[in-house]
């Protein structure tokens, strides 16, 4: 009897198993550069826990939670754009997250050129406009949260901010460029000084990387 019970058993976790099996998993996307690299601007530590302790536990949770959903075979734009709660804020703080990491260089492109820089002083008038309208917007948003430059449906630049894990996605916009204003991403480096460290962030933003996104 119980070698029956133990088959059954078995046979059941392996079914529910392959159940998942290919279902999507997500992954922890790599720095582009050493975790070194853009020190002292940004820390070593800082990017320790920042990108492997902090990113890696919204992909592990987006991983554990999406099992079993209708979110489980879907691209993470999809999951941002039709989730809401723990999936959706997970699922943004990875989306985000990649955004942000990948923008930095210690070698930068330190301002943007060509199409982009026409964008921005179309729209806000000069790029120093612009930094100072994103500076202020970085400075002014409350407790933790995001800011970002996007690109609007016709073309148009603008500023968005948005409190804890809110993203352009939800309202269809193109992200360029994205400050993380969470204190974990900057209080190992300058303490509770969000205006250093939005200070820092200019001076190792790749804008390069920022106008491959504009396309």
């Amino acid at each position: 009897m119980r070698t029956t019970v133990k088959a059954a058993t078995l046979v059941a976790a392996l079914f529910l198993s392959s159940l998942n099996l290919n279902a999507m998993k997500f992954e922890l996307t790599p720095l582009p550069y050493a975790l070194d690299a853009l020190a002292p601007k940004m820390g070593k530590q800082t990017l320790e826990l920042h990108h492997g302790k902090h990113l890696q536990t919204y992909v592990n949770n987006l991983n554990n939670l999406i099992p079993g959903t209708p979110y489980e075979n879907m691209s993470l734009e999809d999951i941002i754009k039709q989730s809401e709660g723990p999936v959706f804020n997970n699922a943004a703080q990875v989306w985000n997250h990649n955004v942000f990491f990948q923008q930095f260089s210690a070698k930068p492109q330190a301002a943007p050129t060509g199409a982009l820089l026409e964008a921005i002083s179309k729209s806000f008038g000069s790029f120093d406009a612009f930094k100072d309208q994103y500076t202020k917007a970085c400075t002014a948003l409350f407790g933790s949260g995001w800011v970002w430059l996007v690109k609007n449906a016709d073309g148009t630049l603008g500023l968005e901010s948005y409190s804890n894990a809110g993203n352009p996605l939800k309202k269809n916009l193109t992200a360029l460029l994205g400050c993380d204003v969470w204190e974990h991403a900057y209080y190992l480096d300058y303490q509770n000084r969000r205006a250093d460290y939005i200070a820092a962030f200019w001076q190792l933003v790749d804008w390069k990387v920022v106008e491959g996104r504009l396309k």
